[in-house]
């Protein structure tokens, strides 16, 4: 709750007018209290986890050919009431387990100093705290899902998030309870280490899971914009993760490709790749090949 009764005590606390994004922020906060707005992750999470995905749910039900050929796992095809049944099981998850969490965390939003007054961050400040929670979350979940891979790791908890080989966006939160409580601890550390506004955090909250939902899609369009993104896996990068599933030691990063690189832990995706390029080249040579011998027979 804002400690200013009018507007014209804000800006004379501030020592200038509100800009009109402040004027928004006063005129829908200044009553609440930081616990019912910290509580909108609920209803954030609930959006994303809902509407991102429809998309490729769309997308997956049409099996046209102009899409099709972006899928990265083609032979692999969920039905519709297959994806239904996965909204449903992770929506039971984020009533039993993701909301609960958020009803109960706010104490330690409030031990780290997330604030909800004025002034309003400045976007660049905005920009510069996403990439600091971005990178944080990034090295430290790698550890954590390198972790789960173990054979208890795996066996006890991480296997639910894998019963997906070829992963589709509801996919994306899809997990066992505990793993949804561990990997709860590296997405607060980065607002923990450097903490913002309330805005920053919901922000934060709300692209990490739309993210996770781009890369757990199924495909992989050159088109998008996170092809921009310095170091950015992507659904092609993160699909070889699922598609090798147990014995898979490589790709544990969430959003970047740095910390495999570094750690050796990419090598096996690689290898993928350039066989790949090897196979799609010495094919382009057989069609040449077989143009030009068609040609000079039509010569003769």
């Amino acid at each position: 709750m804002l400690p200013y009764s009018t507007i014209e005590d804000a800006a004379a606390a501030l020592g200038r007018n509100l800009t009109f994004a402040e004027t928004l922020w006063y005129n829908y906060s200044a009553n609440k209290s930081d616990y019912f707005l910290y509580c909108h992750n609920i209803l954030f999470l609930f959006l994303v986890f809902s509407v991102a995905p429809l998309p490729f749910v769309v997308i997956e039900s049409l099996r046209s050919d102009s899409f099709d050929k972006y899928k990265i796992q083609p032979k692999v095809r969920l039905s519709f009431s297959e994806m239904v049944r996965c909204y449903k099981d992770v929506m039971r998850m984020f009533f039993l387990v993701v909301g609960p969490l958020q009803l109960v965390s706010f104490p330690s939003v409030q031990m780290v100093g997330i604030r909800t007054g004025l002034p309003l961050p400045s976007g660049w400040e905005i920009l510069a705290q996403l990439v600091v929670y971005f990178m944080v979350e990034d090295y430290t979940n790698y550890w954590i899902h390198r972790f789960l891979h173990c054979k208890w790791g795996y066996e006890k908890i991480h296997r639910v998030h894998h019963e997906y080989t070829a992963p589709i966006g509801f996919a994306a939160p899809y997990a066992h309870w505990a793993e949804i409580l561990i990997l709860g601890i590296p997405s607060f550390l980065g607002p923990a280490m450097a903490p913002g506004h309330m805005i920053t955090f919901w922000l934060w909250i709300a692209l990490r899971q739309i993210e996770a939902i781009d890369t757990h899609s199924g495909y992989d369009f050159p088109w998008g914009f996170t092809k921009y993104i310095p170091f950015y896996g992507g659904a092609d990068y993160h699909d070889y993760h699922h598609y090798v599933g147990e014995q898979s030691h490589s790709n544990f990063a969430s959003v970047f490709t740095y910390c495999d690189f570094l750690y050796g832990t990419d090598k096996g995706y690689r290898y993928q790749k350039k066989l790949l390029r090897k196979m799609q080249e010495e094919l382009r040579g057989s069609g040449e090949q077989n143009g030009g011998s068609y040609q000079n027979l039509k010569s003769e």
